[in-house]
């Protein structure tokens, strides 16, 4: 697996991470995942639910990998008297990681506007209780940035309950290989399933198992993977961000393992496999416990799919906030993958 196929996926996952796309509101970037499949060759489907199916080729049992593109965000939930708007979260999305953060307001009537989420009542200058204050989002609230003041003022410009905000990511690749951004989890898997498709394509490793892909769009509340599996799959792996953390071994440079998560365990065989894969390709590989996690591939075996069930990703500090990860944890991700395309 030459590092080329890491840049890929790493270049690829800045371009989808500039399309916004929290839960509920992935059609743009859905949009553009079957297209960039589709430009390597493969043929790619939107679903009914809004997910991406991508068919990689190959024989025999199915292998299905699972990522997601959708990611924690907000709509709104109240317009407030003195034209702010309250908030309620999408997924995971946390007021203390938010806070400060400038967002996008979408309406459904196609306009987009500014804002920041702000803490109510934020000076410093005015406020004694600033560092007392919980912060969730109660106690904070978008501050527009248009000339309003009331809540008719807000309604003029089109805004509406249940209106989309969307955080900026603030994307950033360093001469070093860092990534940093929010929603690497999991638009960083997404860039690294790309990369293996391009390694197949190009034609470094023939599948000796029918391989697809579902990029999912529900991944952040529970159910994303608990449909449209292919006839024939026998394993499902989740892709999804590796934990790095207090009390675990990976990093942001290695690959990481689960073996057990909030869930339970994962497949004992399918574990097992993917440690002999990475000791097989190179990969520099951890094996962790995540104390709080679920993922897609918990969400297909929950829908009653008889499959054996793994999950792997590269290592991704401060998740659910402002995240990194580095170009070998892709890169030591994508060896793994590539060697189990061929068991």
């Amino acid at each position: 697996m030459d590092k080329a196929y890491a840049k890929f996926a790493l270049e690829k996952a800045v371009e989808v991470l500039k399309i916004d796309s929290p839960t509920g509101f992935t059609k743009r970037a859905a949009e553009w995942v079957k297209t960039e499949f589709e430009a390597l060759g493969f043929n790619a489907q939107i679903t009914n639910k809004g997910g991406v199916v991508i068919d990689l080729g190959g024989t025999g049992d199915g292998l299905l990998l699972e990522a997601h593109v959708d990611t924690l965000g907000a709509m709104v939930s109240q317009i407030k008297s003195n034209g702010r708007l309250k908030l309620t979260r999408l997924g995971g999305m946390n007021a203390n990681n938010g806070e400060t953060e400038n967002v996008r307001i979408y309406t459904r009537g196609g306009k987009v506007f500014e804002g920041t989420l702000q803490l109510m009542n934020p000076s410093i200058h005015v406020n004694d209780k600033f560092n007392e204050t919980t912060r969730n989002f109660d106690t904070t609230e978008v501050v527009i940035d248009e000339l309003v003041k009331s809540k008719e003022d807000v309604k003029a410009l089109g805004i509406e309950v249940g209106d989309i905000v969307c955080f900026e990511p603030r994307t950033k690749v360093t001469e070093s290989g860092y990534i940093k951004s929010r929603f690497l989890d999991d638009k960083l898997s997404v860039g690294i399933l790309l990369g293996l498709a391009k390694y197949i394509k190009d034609g470094h490793v023939l599948p000796t198992r029918h391989v697809f892909i579902h990029v999912t769009v529900y991944e952040e509340v529970g159910h994303g993977g608990a449909g449209s599996v292919p006839s024939g799959v026998t394993e499902a792996i989740s892709v999804d961000m590796g934990c790095v953390g207090d009390g675990l071994d990976c990093t942001e440079t290695q690959v990481s393992i689960c073996a057990k998560d909030s869930g339970g365990p994962y497949s004992y065989e399918v574990v097992s496999k993917l440690i002999e894969c990475a000791k097989k390709s190179g990969a520099d590989y951890a094996v962790d416990v995540y104390p709080f996690y679920g993922s897609d591939v918990e969400a297909t075996l929950s829908a009653g799919n008889d499959i054996k069930h793994g999950l792997i990703g590269a290592g991704v500090f401060a998740s659910h906030g402002y995240e990194r990860s580095h170009i070998l944890g892709v890169l030591n991700t994508l060896k793994v993958l590539s060697e189990y395309v061929k068991l």
